[in-house]
């Protein structure tokens, strides 16, 4: 059957991405998924030999990793890093973390930590991002891909997590409005959202069986995301497949959101 139909694809052979919070995790699987695809891929993180092993895991499957050691809360440092990449076509701002606990109970040392790295440390990073992406006269025609690692916290509330929603709402709206801004210069914008996923971060969060329970009582389609779910989601957005995407957020939350 013959048709008309150009379909883009999803490789990204001769794209840079920098994926922050890349030593485990999310980070280390979306870094990997884009490595399987094409691009070269600069891993950035605070602990140097967990970049290490994600980079020698990569280059063993034939890709092509480079090692940041660096803090994302660190302005300067943060900064520096991304302005002496060669060039930038990708940024996913992956670095994040979470303390569960009672509103009365969040501390300003919790309160602090999570504003700095969930939402200052992505606005720097995005900001630095864009500066670099906008020095490639090249890169007009294939434009650049800024992902934010939201969450369905960023469109939901949820007991003891009120903290962490709000910062993840901030970064929808810091989404959106880049998307805005950006879109004239081609530099699409959007974030995921995924759900509950077996990753280190989760296991220390999650650790009885009761809330457990409640998460997988939470979540229709009754399983937790994988590693390799988010990472495709990734691969999505930031390939030509996605290019008339910007502004949105996709959720990988198995239903949860829906209801």
């Amino acid at each position: 059957m013959s048709t008309d139909l150009e379909m883009p694809g999803f490789r990204l052979d001769g794209r840079t991405a920098l994926v922050t919070g890349a030593g485990r995790g999310l980070g280390a699987a979306i870094a990997e998924g884009y490595a399987a695809c094409g691009a070269q891929v600069m891993l950035l993180g605070r602990t140097r030999s967990y970049l290490d092993d994600v980079a020698q895991k990569i280059s063993a499957s034939g890709g092509q990793a480079g090692v940041i050691e660096c803090d994302v809360t660190e302005d300067k440092q943060l900064r520096s890093a991304i302005a002496d990449l060669p060039k930038l076509d990708i940024l996913v701002n992956n670095a994040g973390t979470n303390f569960p606990e009672p509103f009365v109970e969040v501390s300003d040392e919790h309160l602090d930590t999570m504003i700095d790295l969930n939402v200052r440390a992505c606005f720097v990073a995005a900001q630095a991002a864009v500066k670099k992406m906008l020095e490639d006269d090249a890169r007009t025609d294939k434009g650049g891909s800024v992902i934010n690692m939201s969450s369905q916290m960023g469109h939901v509330g949820s007991p003891n997590r009120t903290v962490y929603c709000m910062t993840k709402h901030a970064l929808e709206g810091l989404t959106k409005a880049m998307a805005v801004e950006l879109a004239p210069q081609n530099i699409r914008v959007n974030s995921i959202g995924p759900t509950f996923t077996d990753t280190p971060l989760m296991r220390k969060v999650v650790d009885t069986a009761e809330k457990r329970d409640f998460i997988m009582s939470r979540i229709p389609m009754g399983k937790l995301a994988t590693l390799g779910d988010i990472a495709a989601a990734a691969v999505y957005l930031a390939s030509p497949a996605a290019s008339m995407i910007t502004g949105t957020h996709l959720v990988v939350d198995g239903g949860w959101t829906a209801q």
